[in-house]
């Protein structure tokens, strides 16, 4: 079982309005974005690898925790652009944070409803809540990659991606046995998501939308 598939269950009917959404449906402030898997054309700038262990971020904003055995690894160049550098940033530490709640067994993190609102949070509460009922979480590396920005406005983002599960795997909480299936086609998902940037400053991921299995993202 892939860890991520309840999720994508929950959230499979929003894929086709917020993939139409994030092309094009609203004037954006960004050229048109390339293929997936590709880095879009950017300003000079080494590659932001972040490793998702521990994030401490600053004032006001909460710190998110991992195990010593799982980490997410965000792979995505800096666009020069503050607007879209902080979207990128922010939609990393969503992603964070529904991973932290699923470590905690707890749906009442800080994280999570500071970086997620909307149908995004009610998605992940029912997504980590699947978890806690099976009594799972998981181990190894999940990296994501091939990042695509757009601003619409100055308080609208759509972020797409591709993760690689891979490498990562549901262990269960009592017995400790680890689910190490095989690497498939389904290991790949393409994600649209949609982020507002709120009074504070931060971006928040508002709704996702995502693909199994999708050929953009396999290598």
């Amino acid at each position: 079982m892939n860890r991520r598939t309840a999720f994508l269950t929950t959230l499979a009917v929003t894929t086709t309005a917020l993939t139409l959404t994030a092309c094009g449906s609203e004037k954006p402030d960004a050229p048109a974005k390339p293929a997936a898997g590709k880095s879009a054309p950017q300003a000079p700038s080494p590659t932001s690898t972040a490793s998702a262990t521990t994030a401490s971020e600053s004032s006001g904003r909460p710190a998110i925790t991992f195990p010593s055995d799982a980490k997410n690894v965000f792979e995505y160049e800096k666009t020069g652009d503050p607007a879209k550098d902080a979207a990128l940033r922010d939609s990393t530490l969503g992603v964070n944070s529904v991973d932290e709640a699923i470590f905690k067994g707890s749906t009442d993190t800080e994280a999570l409803g500071f970086y997620n609102v909307d149908r995004a949070l009610s998605g992940a509460i029912v997504f980590v809540n699947r978890y806690i009922k099976a009594n799972d979480t998981w181990v190894g590396e999940t990296r994501y990659f091939g990042y695509e920005v757009r601003l619409s406005g100055g308080h609208k983002a759509y972020v797409t991606y591709c993760s690689d599960e891979s490498k990562s795997f549901l262990k269960n909480r009592k017995t400790g046995e680890v689910d190490n299936t095989p690497t498939t086609s389904d290991s790949y998902v393409l994600y649209h998501t949609a982020l507002t940037r709120n009074a504070d400053g931060v971006w928040q991921t508002t709704d996702v939308a995502s693909e199994r299995g999708s050929k953009k993202c396999q290598p």
